[in-house]
């Protein structure tokens, strides 16, 4: 199974390049992955109806969750896995003669679309909840993206949209019912679950699981588009055909019937399954045949036809009997064949004539007897005629449905219900035969459509079909074979005690003179006399109001929203820096000050302000208040960024008073990376703090600060005289060095025991850094310079006519004098920044400990493990060393230090720590697992490795590519834009014997 899962994402990844060599014949390599998938799968048929009635496997991901890939195959997974593959090769093999060799995109849909196949593969094997989660929202996004595949069309962007946030919102509910569910039966494997879901559903914490279960319950029912939610499923048919063939009629949609037959034989006696299944899936095929019956695009009467069938589908497989798991499952299988079939037929309708409407399409049957005779068996099947599989399937259903009518626990409500479905049953009937009419009729009064001649490789996919519809009617024995062991579920948990288990019947072709037959041929009369009293039906139905319109109500809901929105966002984003920060700061000190005055509890006794025998941290906490206290009264930018900076450096050399030199340096490093970036960022700023704010206004930030301030102290010390246990950070000490292998405890943490951690923070850096890079650039992210400008392009007009013999003149020249000295070209300063700019003393500290700040860079990356440093230290010194190099040379300067791009750094970074975590799984480990590596080496002698340093070395890049990404950033392409809209014009001019080469710039 992971190996199928495997193959369908690598070869969607893959896709695009074969779609490039090949064209459209591409999907042909794309159908073999879930033919090859189908072909496995009929191999499966032995382990999956063994004794042991499953096959398992699971991959341990994060034990101490209890999280882990765990997927199963058993009957019910195995069934549906049949349509999920076979449907799927067969409509990837339509494709390749659908779309036009000139379509674009193809790469990407074809992808999507394998990818979808392996989703919905993933999603039925899945044997725990949160797994079967994932794979249920990835099926909403690529359905998203399958839907809105015709972008240029706002009808498919809308629809798709739509799709989303329907679906979307109904997953979301679900996740809450997953994590009840998961949390209240101790376990988040399926099948665990379901073996004690009478347990669970009986006992105390039965209000909590039936609570669950409905939120799981909306899930389904929005992804099946059961009413109210069923309006999104016709908008989708803005997709392409096939498309529609395989995601709303063999798979997407046949998720929430899943899950719902998953559940069934565990909480179908839950307090309010009956009602929501029973009740909404009657009315979602009554509403949904009604509205088959208007429609004038035969493509829309299929998707109406389909929102009917889900219904039906529902209420059938949510029974929670065995005749009905049976009659369910049956109809499921049928369902995918002749619905599948229709749609493909549709599409090459659609292709060969160039519409869909009923009322232009006339005598296409003697243009095509081949498709119109494929359509008619769908169509066949669809309307429930004997000899085909919708025949069999449907009888099991009725059936099964005159059983729980005459069950005497289901009361009335049990005739009502099968009264429902006979009528559901007549407008299928009917909207079967109208579909025949509308797509293949000779109509009176139209003209003949123009019709392509079918190639045979088009019209194959929905012929195969159709001949398995056929063999499905004659020969059911298979499917019944298939589908007991499902329905014995059942069977086993049905009766009360002492009493006989009810069986599940069989499936037949013939069973007799029996209720269900004689309510089928009443389906037949009824439905045919609709269908030819369509024109009466048609004024009937024109004669009620259409003021019920699901669409329309969700589109009144999201306007309302968007309504609120702009109200909302109209009072709250004013444009107030001040404003935002008193929300934010008064929020973040009421709540946790509310929190402590109704706790109610003293405060600890062992609070003192200074450590004893250690005066100096009275001196920095002095220097932080000042700091504080400076930054508020300064009336310059840069003035109060450098005092925040003091209060950064306070706190640093508190951390290394109380022993804590990692924290103290990390703290340093990220104080100077941010007083850098800060200095940066302000020269596009007026130099000058403005206080926009008046006396009363000043009276309430000083209250809220100060309160802010006084809340979180007393937060801090609450939190940490709240302590009842041992912490477990006193077994950190033996965990870093047996478990990780080195002594220091803070790298060794970040690196190995808590790597998920970090690895979530240095995705955080590269999103960061992108958002910057973002901000600034506008076609690129800067990565590649412009040619090296010569000294006099950034020059300004304070330098021209300067008198030689003055002071200015004095440094004027000896910046000339540097610029053109070409024996050491290492600092290409000269060579681009304009003489004003310059510093002599910058530049030669820069030569003189650039190279030793690189070098003690990687000291403290491999050093970290055991002493202080580590790859985010390690990084930042690397950071700190090309800042220094741009203050000393400019933009070009750090274009020639860092000739790999600021991206290509963080995504290597993060590719590397990726990998060293994904590693171990090929050597049998968890991920992110380390190993600890012993060896002898000449010279060096013995050597320890621990492989979570390649885990820092990717941290150490991702850190590097961060500073690089701030410094092209608020740095380079400020330093450009100042150029090219300096404010003042460039006047000065180069003597005429300056050296050629340094005019021009030199190399860059």
């Amino acid at each position: 199974m992971i190996t199928v899962l495997a193959v369908h994402f690598s070869v969607a990844v893959l896709a695009p390049l074969f779609f490039r060599k090949w064209g459209r014949n591409a999907f042909y390599a794309l159908a073999a992955v879930p033919a090859a998938s189908f072909v496995w799968l009929l191999f499966q048929y032995g382990p999956v109806y063994s004794q042991q009635g499953a096959v398992a496997e699971v991959i341990p991901w994060i034990p101490g969750l209890h999280l882990e890939f765990a997927f199963r195959m058993d009957p019910l997974a195995w069934v549906m896995s049949l349509l999920v593959l076979g449907v799927g090769a067969l409509v990837l093999l339509y494709c390749a003669r659908y779309f036009k060799r000139k379509d674009q995109d193809l790469g990407a849909f074809g992808a999507q679309l394998l990818a979808f196949a392996g989703a919905m593969f993933g999603l039925v094997v899945a044997d725990d909840l949160l797994l079967l989660f994932i794979f249920w929202e990835l099926t909403t996004i690529l359905s998203y993206l399958l839907i809105g595949f015709a972008r240029t069309r706002l009808a498919a962007r809308r629809s798709a949209l739509q799709a989303l946030m329907v679906t979307t919102a109904g997953g979301l509910a679900m996740l809450v019912g997953v994590i009840m569910l998961g949390q209240t039966a101790g376990t988040y494997r399926i099948s665990a679950i379901l073996e004690q879901a009478h347990v669970l559903a009986e006992g105390p914490s039965g209000a909590v699981v039936s609570a669950a279960v409905v939120l799981i319950l909306v899930g389904a029912i929005t992804k099946s588009a059961l009413v109210p939610f069923h309006f999104w499923l016709p908008g989708a048919m803005a997709a392409p055909t096939p498309v529609s063939a395989y995601l709303h009629a063999a798979a997407m949609v046949k998720a929430g019937i899943y899950l719902v037959a998953r559940l069934a034989p565990g909480f179908a006696e839950t307090a309010y399954w009956q009602p929501v299944v029973l009740g909404l899936g009657l009315a979602t095929m009554l509403v949904g045949g009604y509205r088959a019956l208007r429609q004038t695009d035969i493509k829309l009467i299929l998707a109406y036809g389909t929102v009917s069938q889900l219904g039906f589908l529902t209420m059938v497989v949510g029974l929670g009997t065995p005749d009905a798991a049976l009659a369910g499952l049956a109809m499921l299988l049928a369902h995918g064949l002749f619905k599948a079939t229709l749609f493909l037929v549709v599409g090459i309708i659609d292709h060969q004539s160039g519409t869909r409407d009923v009322r232009k399409l006339s005598g296409v049957f003697r243009s095509s007897r081949a498709l119109g005779i494929v359509a008619g068996i769908g169509a066949a099947s669809m309307a429930g005629i004997p000899f085909l599989a919708g025949f069999v399937a449907k009888e099991s259903v009725l059936e099964a449905f005159v059983h729980h009518a005459g069950d005497p626990d289901a009361g009335p409500w049990g005739m009502v219900v099968l009264v429902g479905l006979v009528v559901g049953s007549v407008l299928t009937f009917a909207y079967s035969a109208r579909f025949m009419w509308g797509a293949f009729a000779v109509k009176p009064g139209v003209e003949p459509t123009q019709f392509k001649a079918v190639r045979p490789s088009f019209i194959a996919a929905p012929a195969i079909l159709s001949v398995l519809t056929i063999a499905y009617g004659l020969w059911p024995a298979p499917v019944d074979t298939w589908i007991q062991p499902y329905a014995a579920l059942f069977a086993s948990t049905a009766p009360d005690a002492g009493t006989p288990a009810e069986q599940a019947g069989h499936l037949a072709l013939w069973h007799g003179l029996t209720p269900a037959l004689g309510l089928t041929t009443l389906t037949f009369v009824l439905g045919a006399a609709m269908y030819f009293g369509r024109n009466a039906v048609a004024r009937a139905q024109a004669l009620v109001p259409d003021w019920v319109d699901a669409d329309r109500g969700y589109q009144l809901t999201i306007g309302a929203l968007d309504d609120i929105a702009v109200w909302i966002t109209g009072r709250t984003q004013r444009g107030s820096l001040y404003f935002y920060l008193a929300v934010i700061l008064t929020v973040a000190f009421a709540l946790p000050l509310t929190a402590i005055l109704f706790a109610g509890k003293p405060l600890p006794d062992n609070i003192y302000l200074v450590d004893p025998g250690s005066p100096l941290q009275i001196v920095a906490g002095i220097g932080i208040v000042i700091g504080a206290l400076a930054a508020v009264k300064a009336n310059k930018r840069f003035l109060a960024v450098l005092m925040v900076s003091v209060t950064g450096y306070g706190i640093a050399l508190m951390f290394a008073l109380q022993g804590a030199p990692d924290l103290a340096l990390t703290q340093m490093l990220v104080e100077t990376i941010i007083l850098v970036a800060f200095v940066l960022g302000m020269r596009r700023l007026p130099p000058e703090l403005r206080d926009r704010t008046g006396g009363k206004y000043r009276v309430v930030r000083v209250i809220i600060g100060a309160a802010f301030g006084a809340t979180m102290v007393f937060a801090a010390i609450y939190a940490m005289g709240a302590r009842v246990a041992q912490p477990i950070s006193l077994q950190f000490p033996q965990l870093t060095y047996e478990g990780g292998g080195g002594l220091n405890i803070v790298n060794v943490t970040l690196v190995d025991i808590r790597a998920w951690d970090t690895f979530g923070e240095i995705t955080v850096l590269a999103l960061a850094a992108t958002g910057v890079a973002s901000l600034i650039f506008v076609r690129g992210r800067g990565d590649r310079l412009r040619a090296s400008a010569s000294v006099a392009e950034g020059t300004v007009g304070r330098f021209h006519g300067v008198d030689p013999g003055s002071r200015d003149g004095a440094a004027l020249a000896i910046s000339r004098k540097f610029a053109t000295a070409t024996r050491d070209a290492w600092l290409v300063a000269g060579r681009t920044l304009a003489p004003e700019r310059r510093s002599i003393i910058f530049e030669v500290v820069t030569r003189l400990v650039f190279h030793s700040l690189v070098i003690f860079s990687l000291y403290l990356l491999f050093a970290g493990h055991n002493l202080p440093g580590g790859g985010f230290a390690g990084g930042l010194t690397a950071g700190l060393a090309l800042t220094i190099r741009y203050l000393a040379g400019g933009r070009f300067e750090l274009s020639e230090a860092t000739p790999v791009s600021a991206g290509g750094l963080l995504g290597i970074g993060l590719a590397t720590a990726a990998g060293s975590g994904v590693a171990p799984l090929f050597l049998g480990g968890q991920v992110f697992q380390s190993a600890i590596i012993q060896f002898w080496l000449p010279v060096f002698g013995d050597i320890k490795f621990v492989t979570s340093t390649i885990f820092d070395i990717g941290v150490y890049i991702v850190v590097v590519g961060l500073v690089l990404d701030v410094l092209r950033s608020l740095g380079a392409e400020v330093d450009e834009h100042i150029e090219e809209r300096g404010s003042e014009p460039a006047e000065y001019e180069e003597p005429e014997d300056m050296p050629a080469e340094t005019i021009s710039g030199g190399k860059a």
